[in-house]
C-alpha cells in the first residue's frame, strides 16, 4: 500500500488509514482522484485493481464537479440557451461575472 500512497501523493491526493481500522480513506479532489485511479490502472498490478475499482466507484456521484467550470458552463448554455444567470449560478455555484462570459463567448460560437 505504500506504493499507493506515494503514487497518491505525486497527484495531490492522500491515502489513510480511518483511525486504527481495517479501512482506507482517499482524500483530494475529484479531479485529482481521476487521474489517481487511471495511474493506478495503468500500473498493470493485481494488487491495485480493487483499489482502482473502488475509487472509480466513489467518483460516480460527484461526476459533475470532474468537468472543468467554463467547461460546464458552456455546456449549460448550448443545451437551454433560454437558461437564465440565476439558474446557471445556482447549478454551477459560479459567480454572476463567469456567468455573463460564459453566455457571451457562447453567443459568439
Amino acid at each position: 500500500m505504500s506504493e499507493a500512497q506515494t503514487l497518491a501523493k505525486q497527484y495531490g491526493c492522500q491515502l489513510k488509514r480511518v483511525r486504527r481500522s481495517r479501512h482506507w480513506s482517499a482524500n483530494g479532489l475529484a479531479m485529482d482522484i481521476q487521474s489517481l485511479a487511471q495511474a493506478l490502472k495503468d500500473t498493470n498490478q493485481d494488487a491495485f485493481i480493487y483499489l482502482t475499482n473502488k475509487l472509480e466507484a466513489g467518483l460516480v456521484p460527484p461526476a459533475d464537479k470532474l468537468e472543468p467550470l467554463p467547461v460546464k458552463l458552456a455546456r449549460l448554455n448550448k443545451d437551454n440557451p433560454n437558461i437564465t444567470l440565476r439558474e446557471l449560478i445556482a447549478l454551477t455555484a459560479c459567480t454572476q461575472a463567469e456567468a455573463r462570459l460564459a453566455r457571451f463567448e457562447t453567443e459568439i460560437l
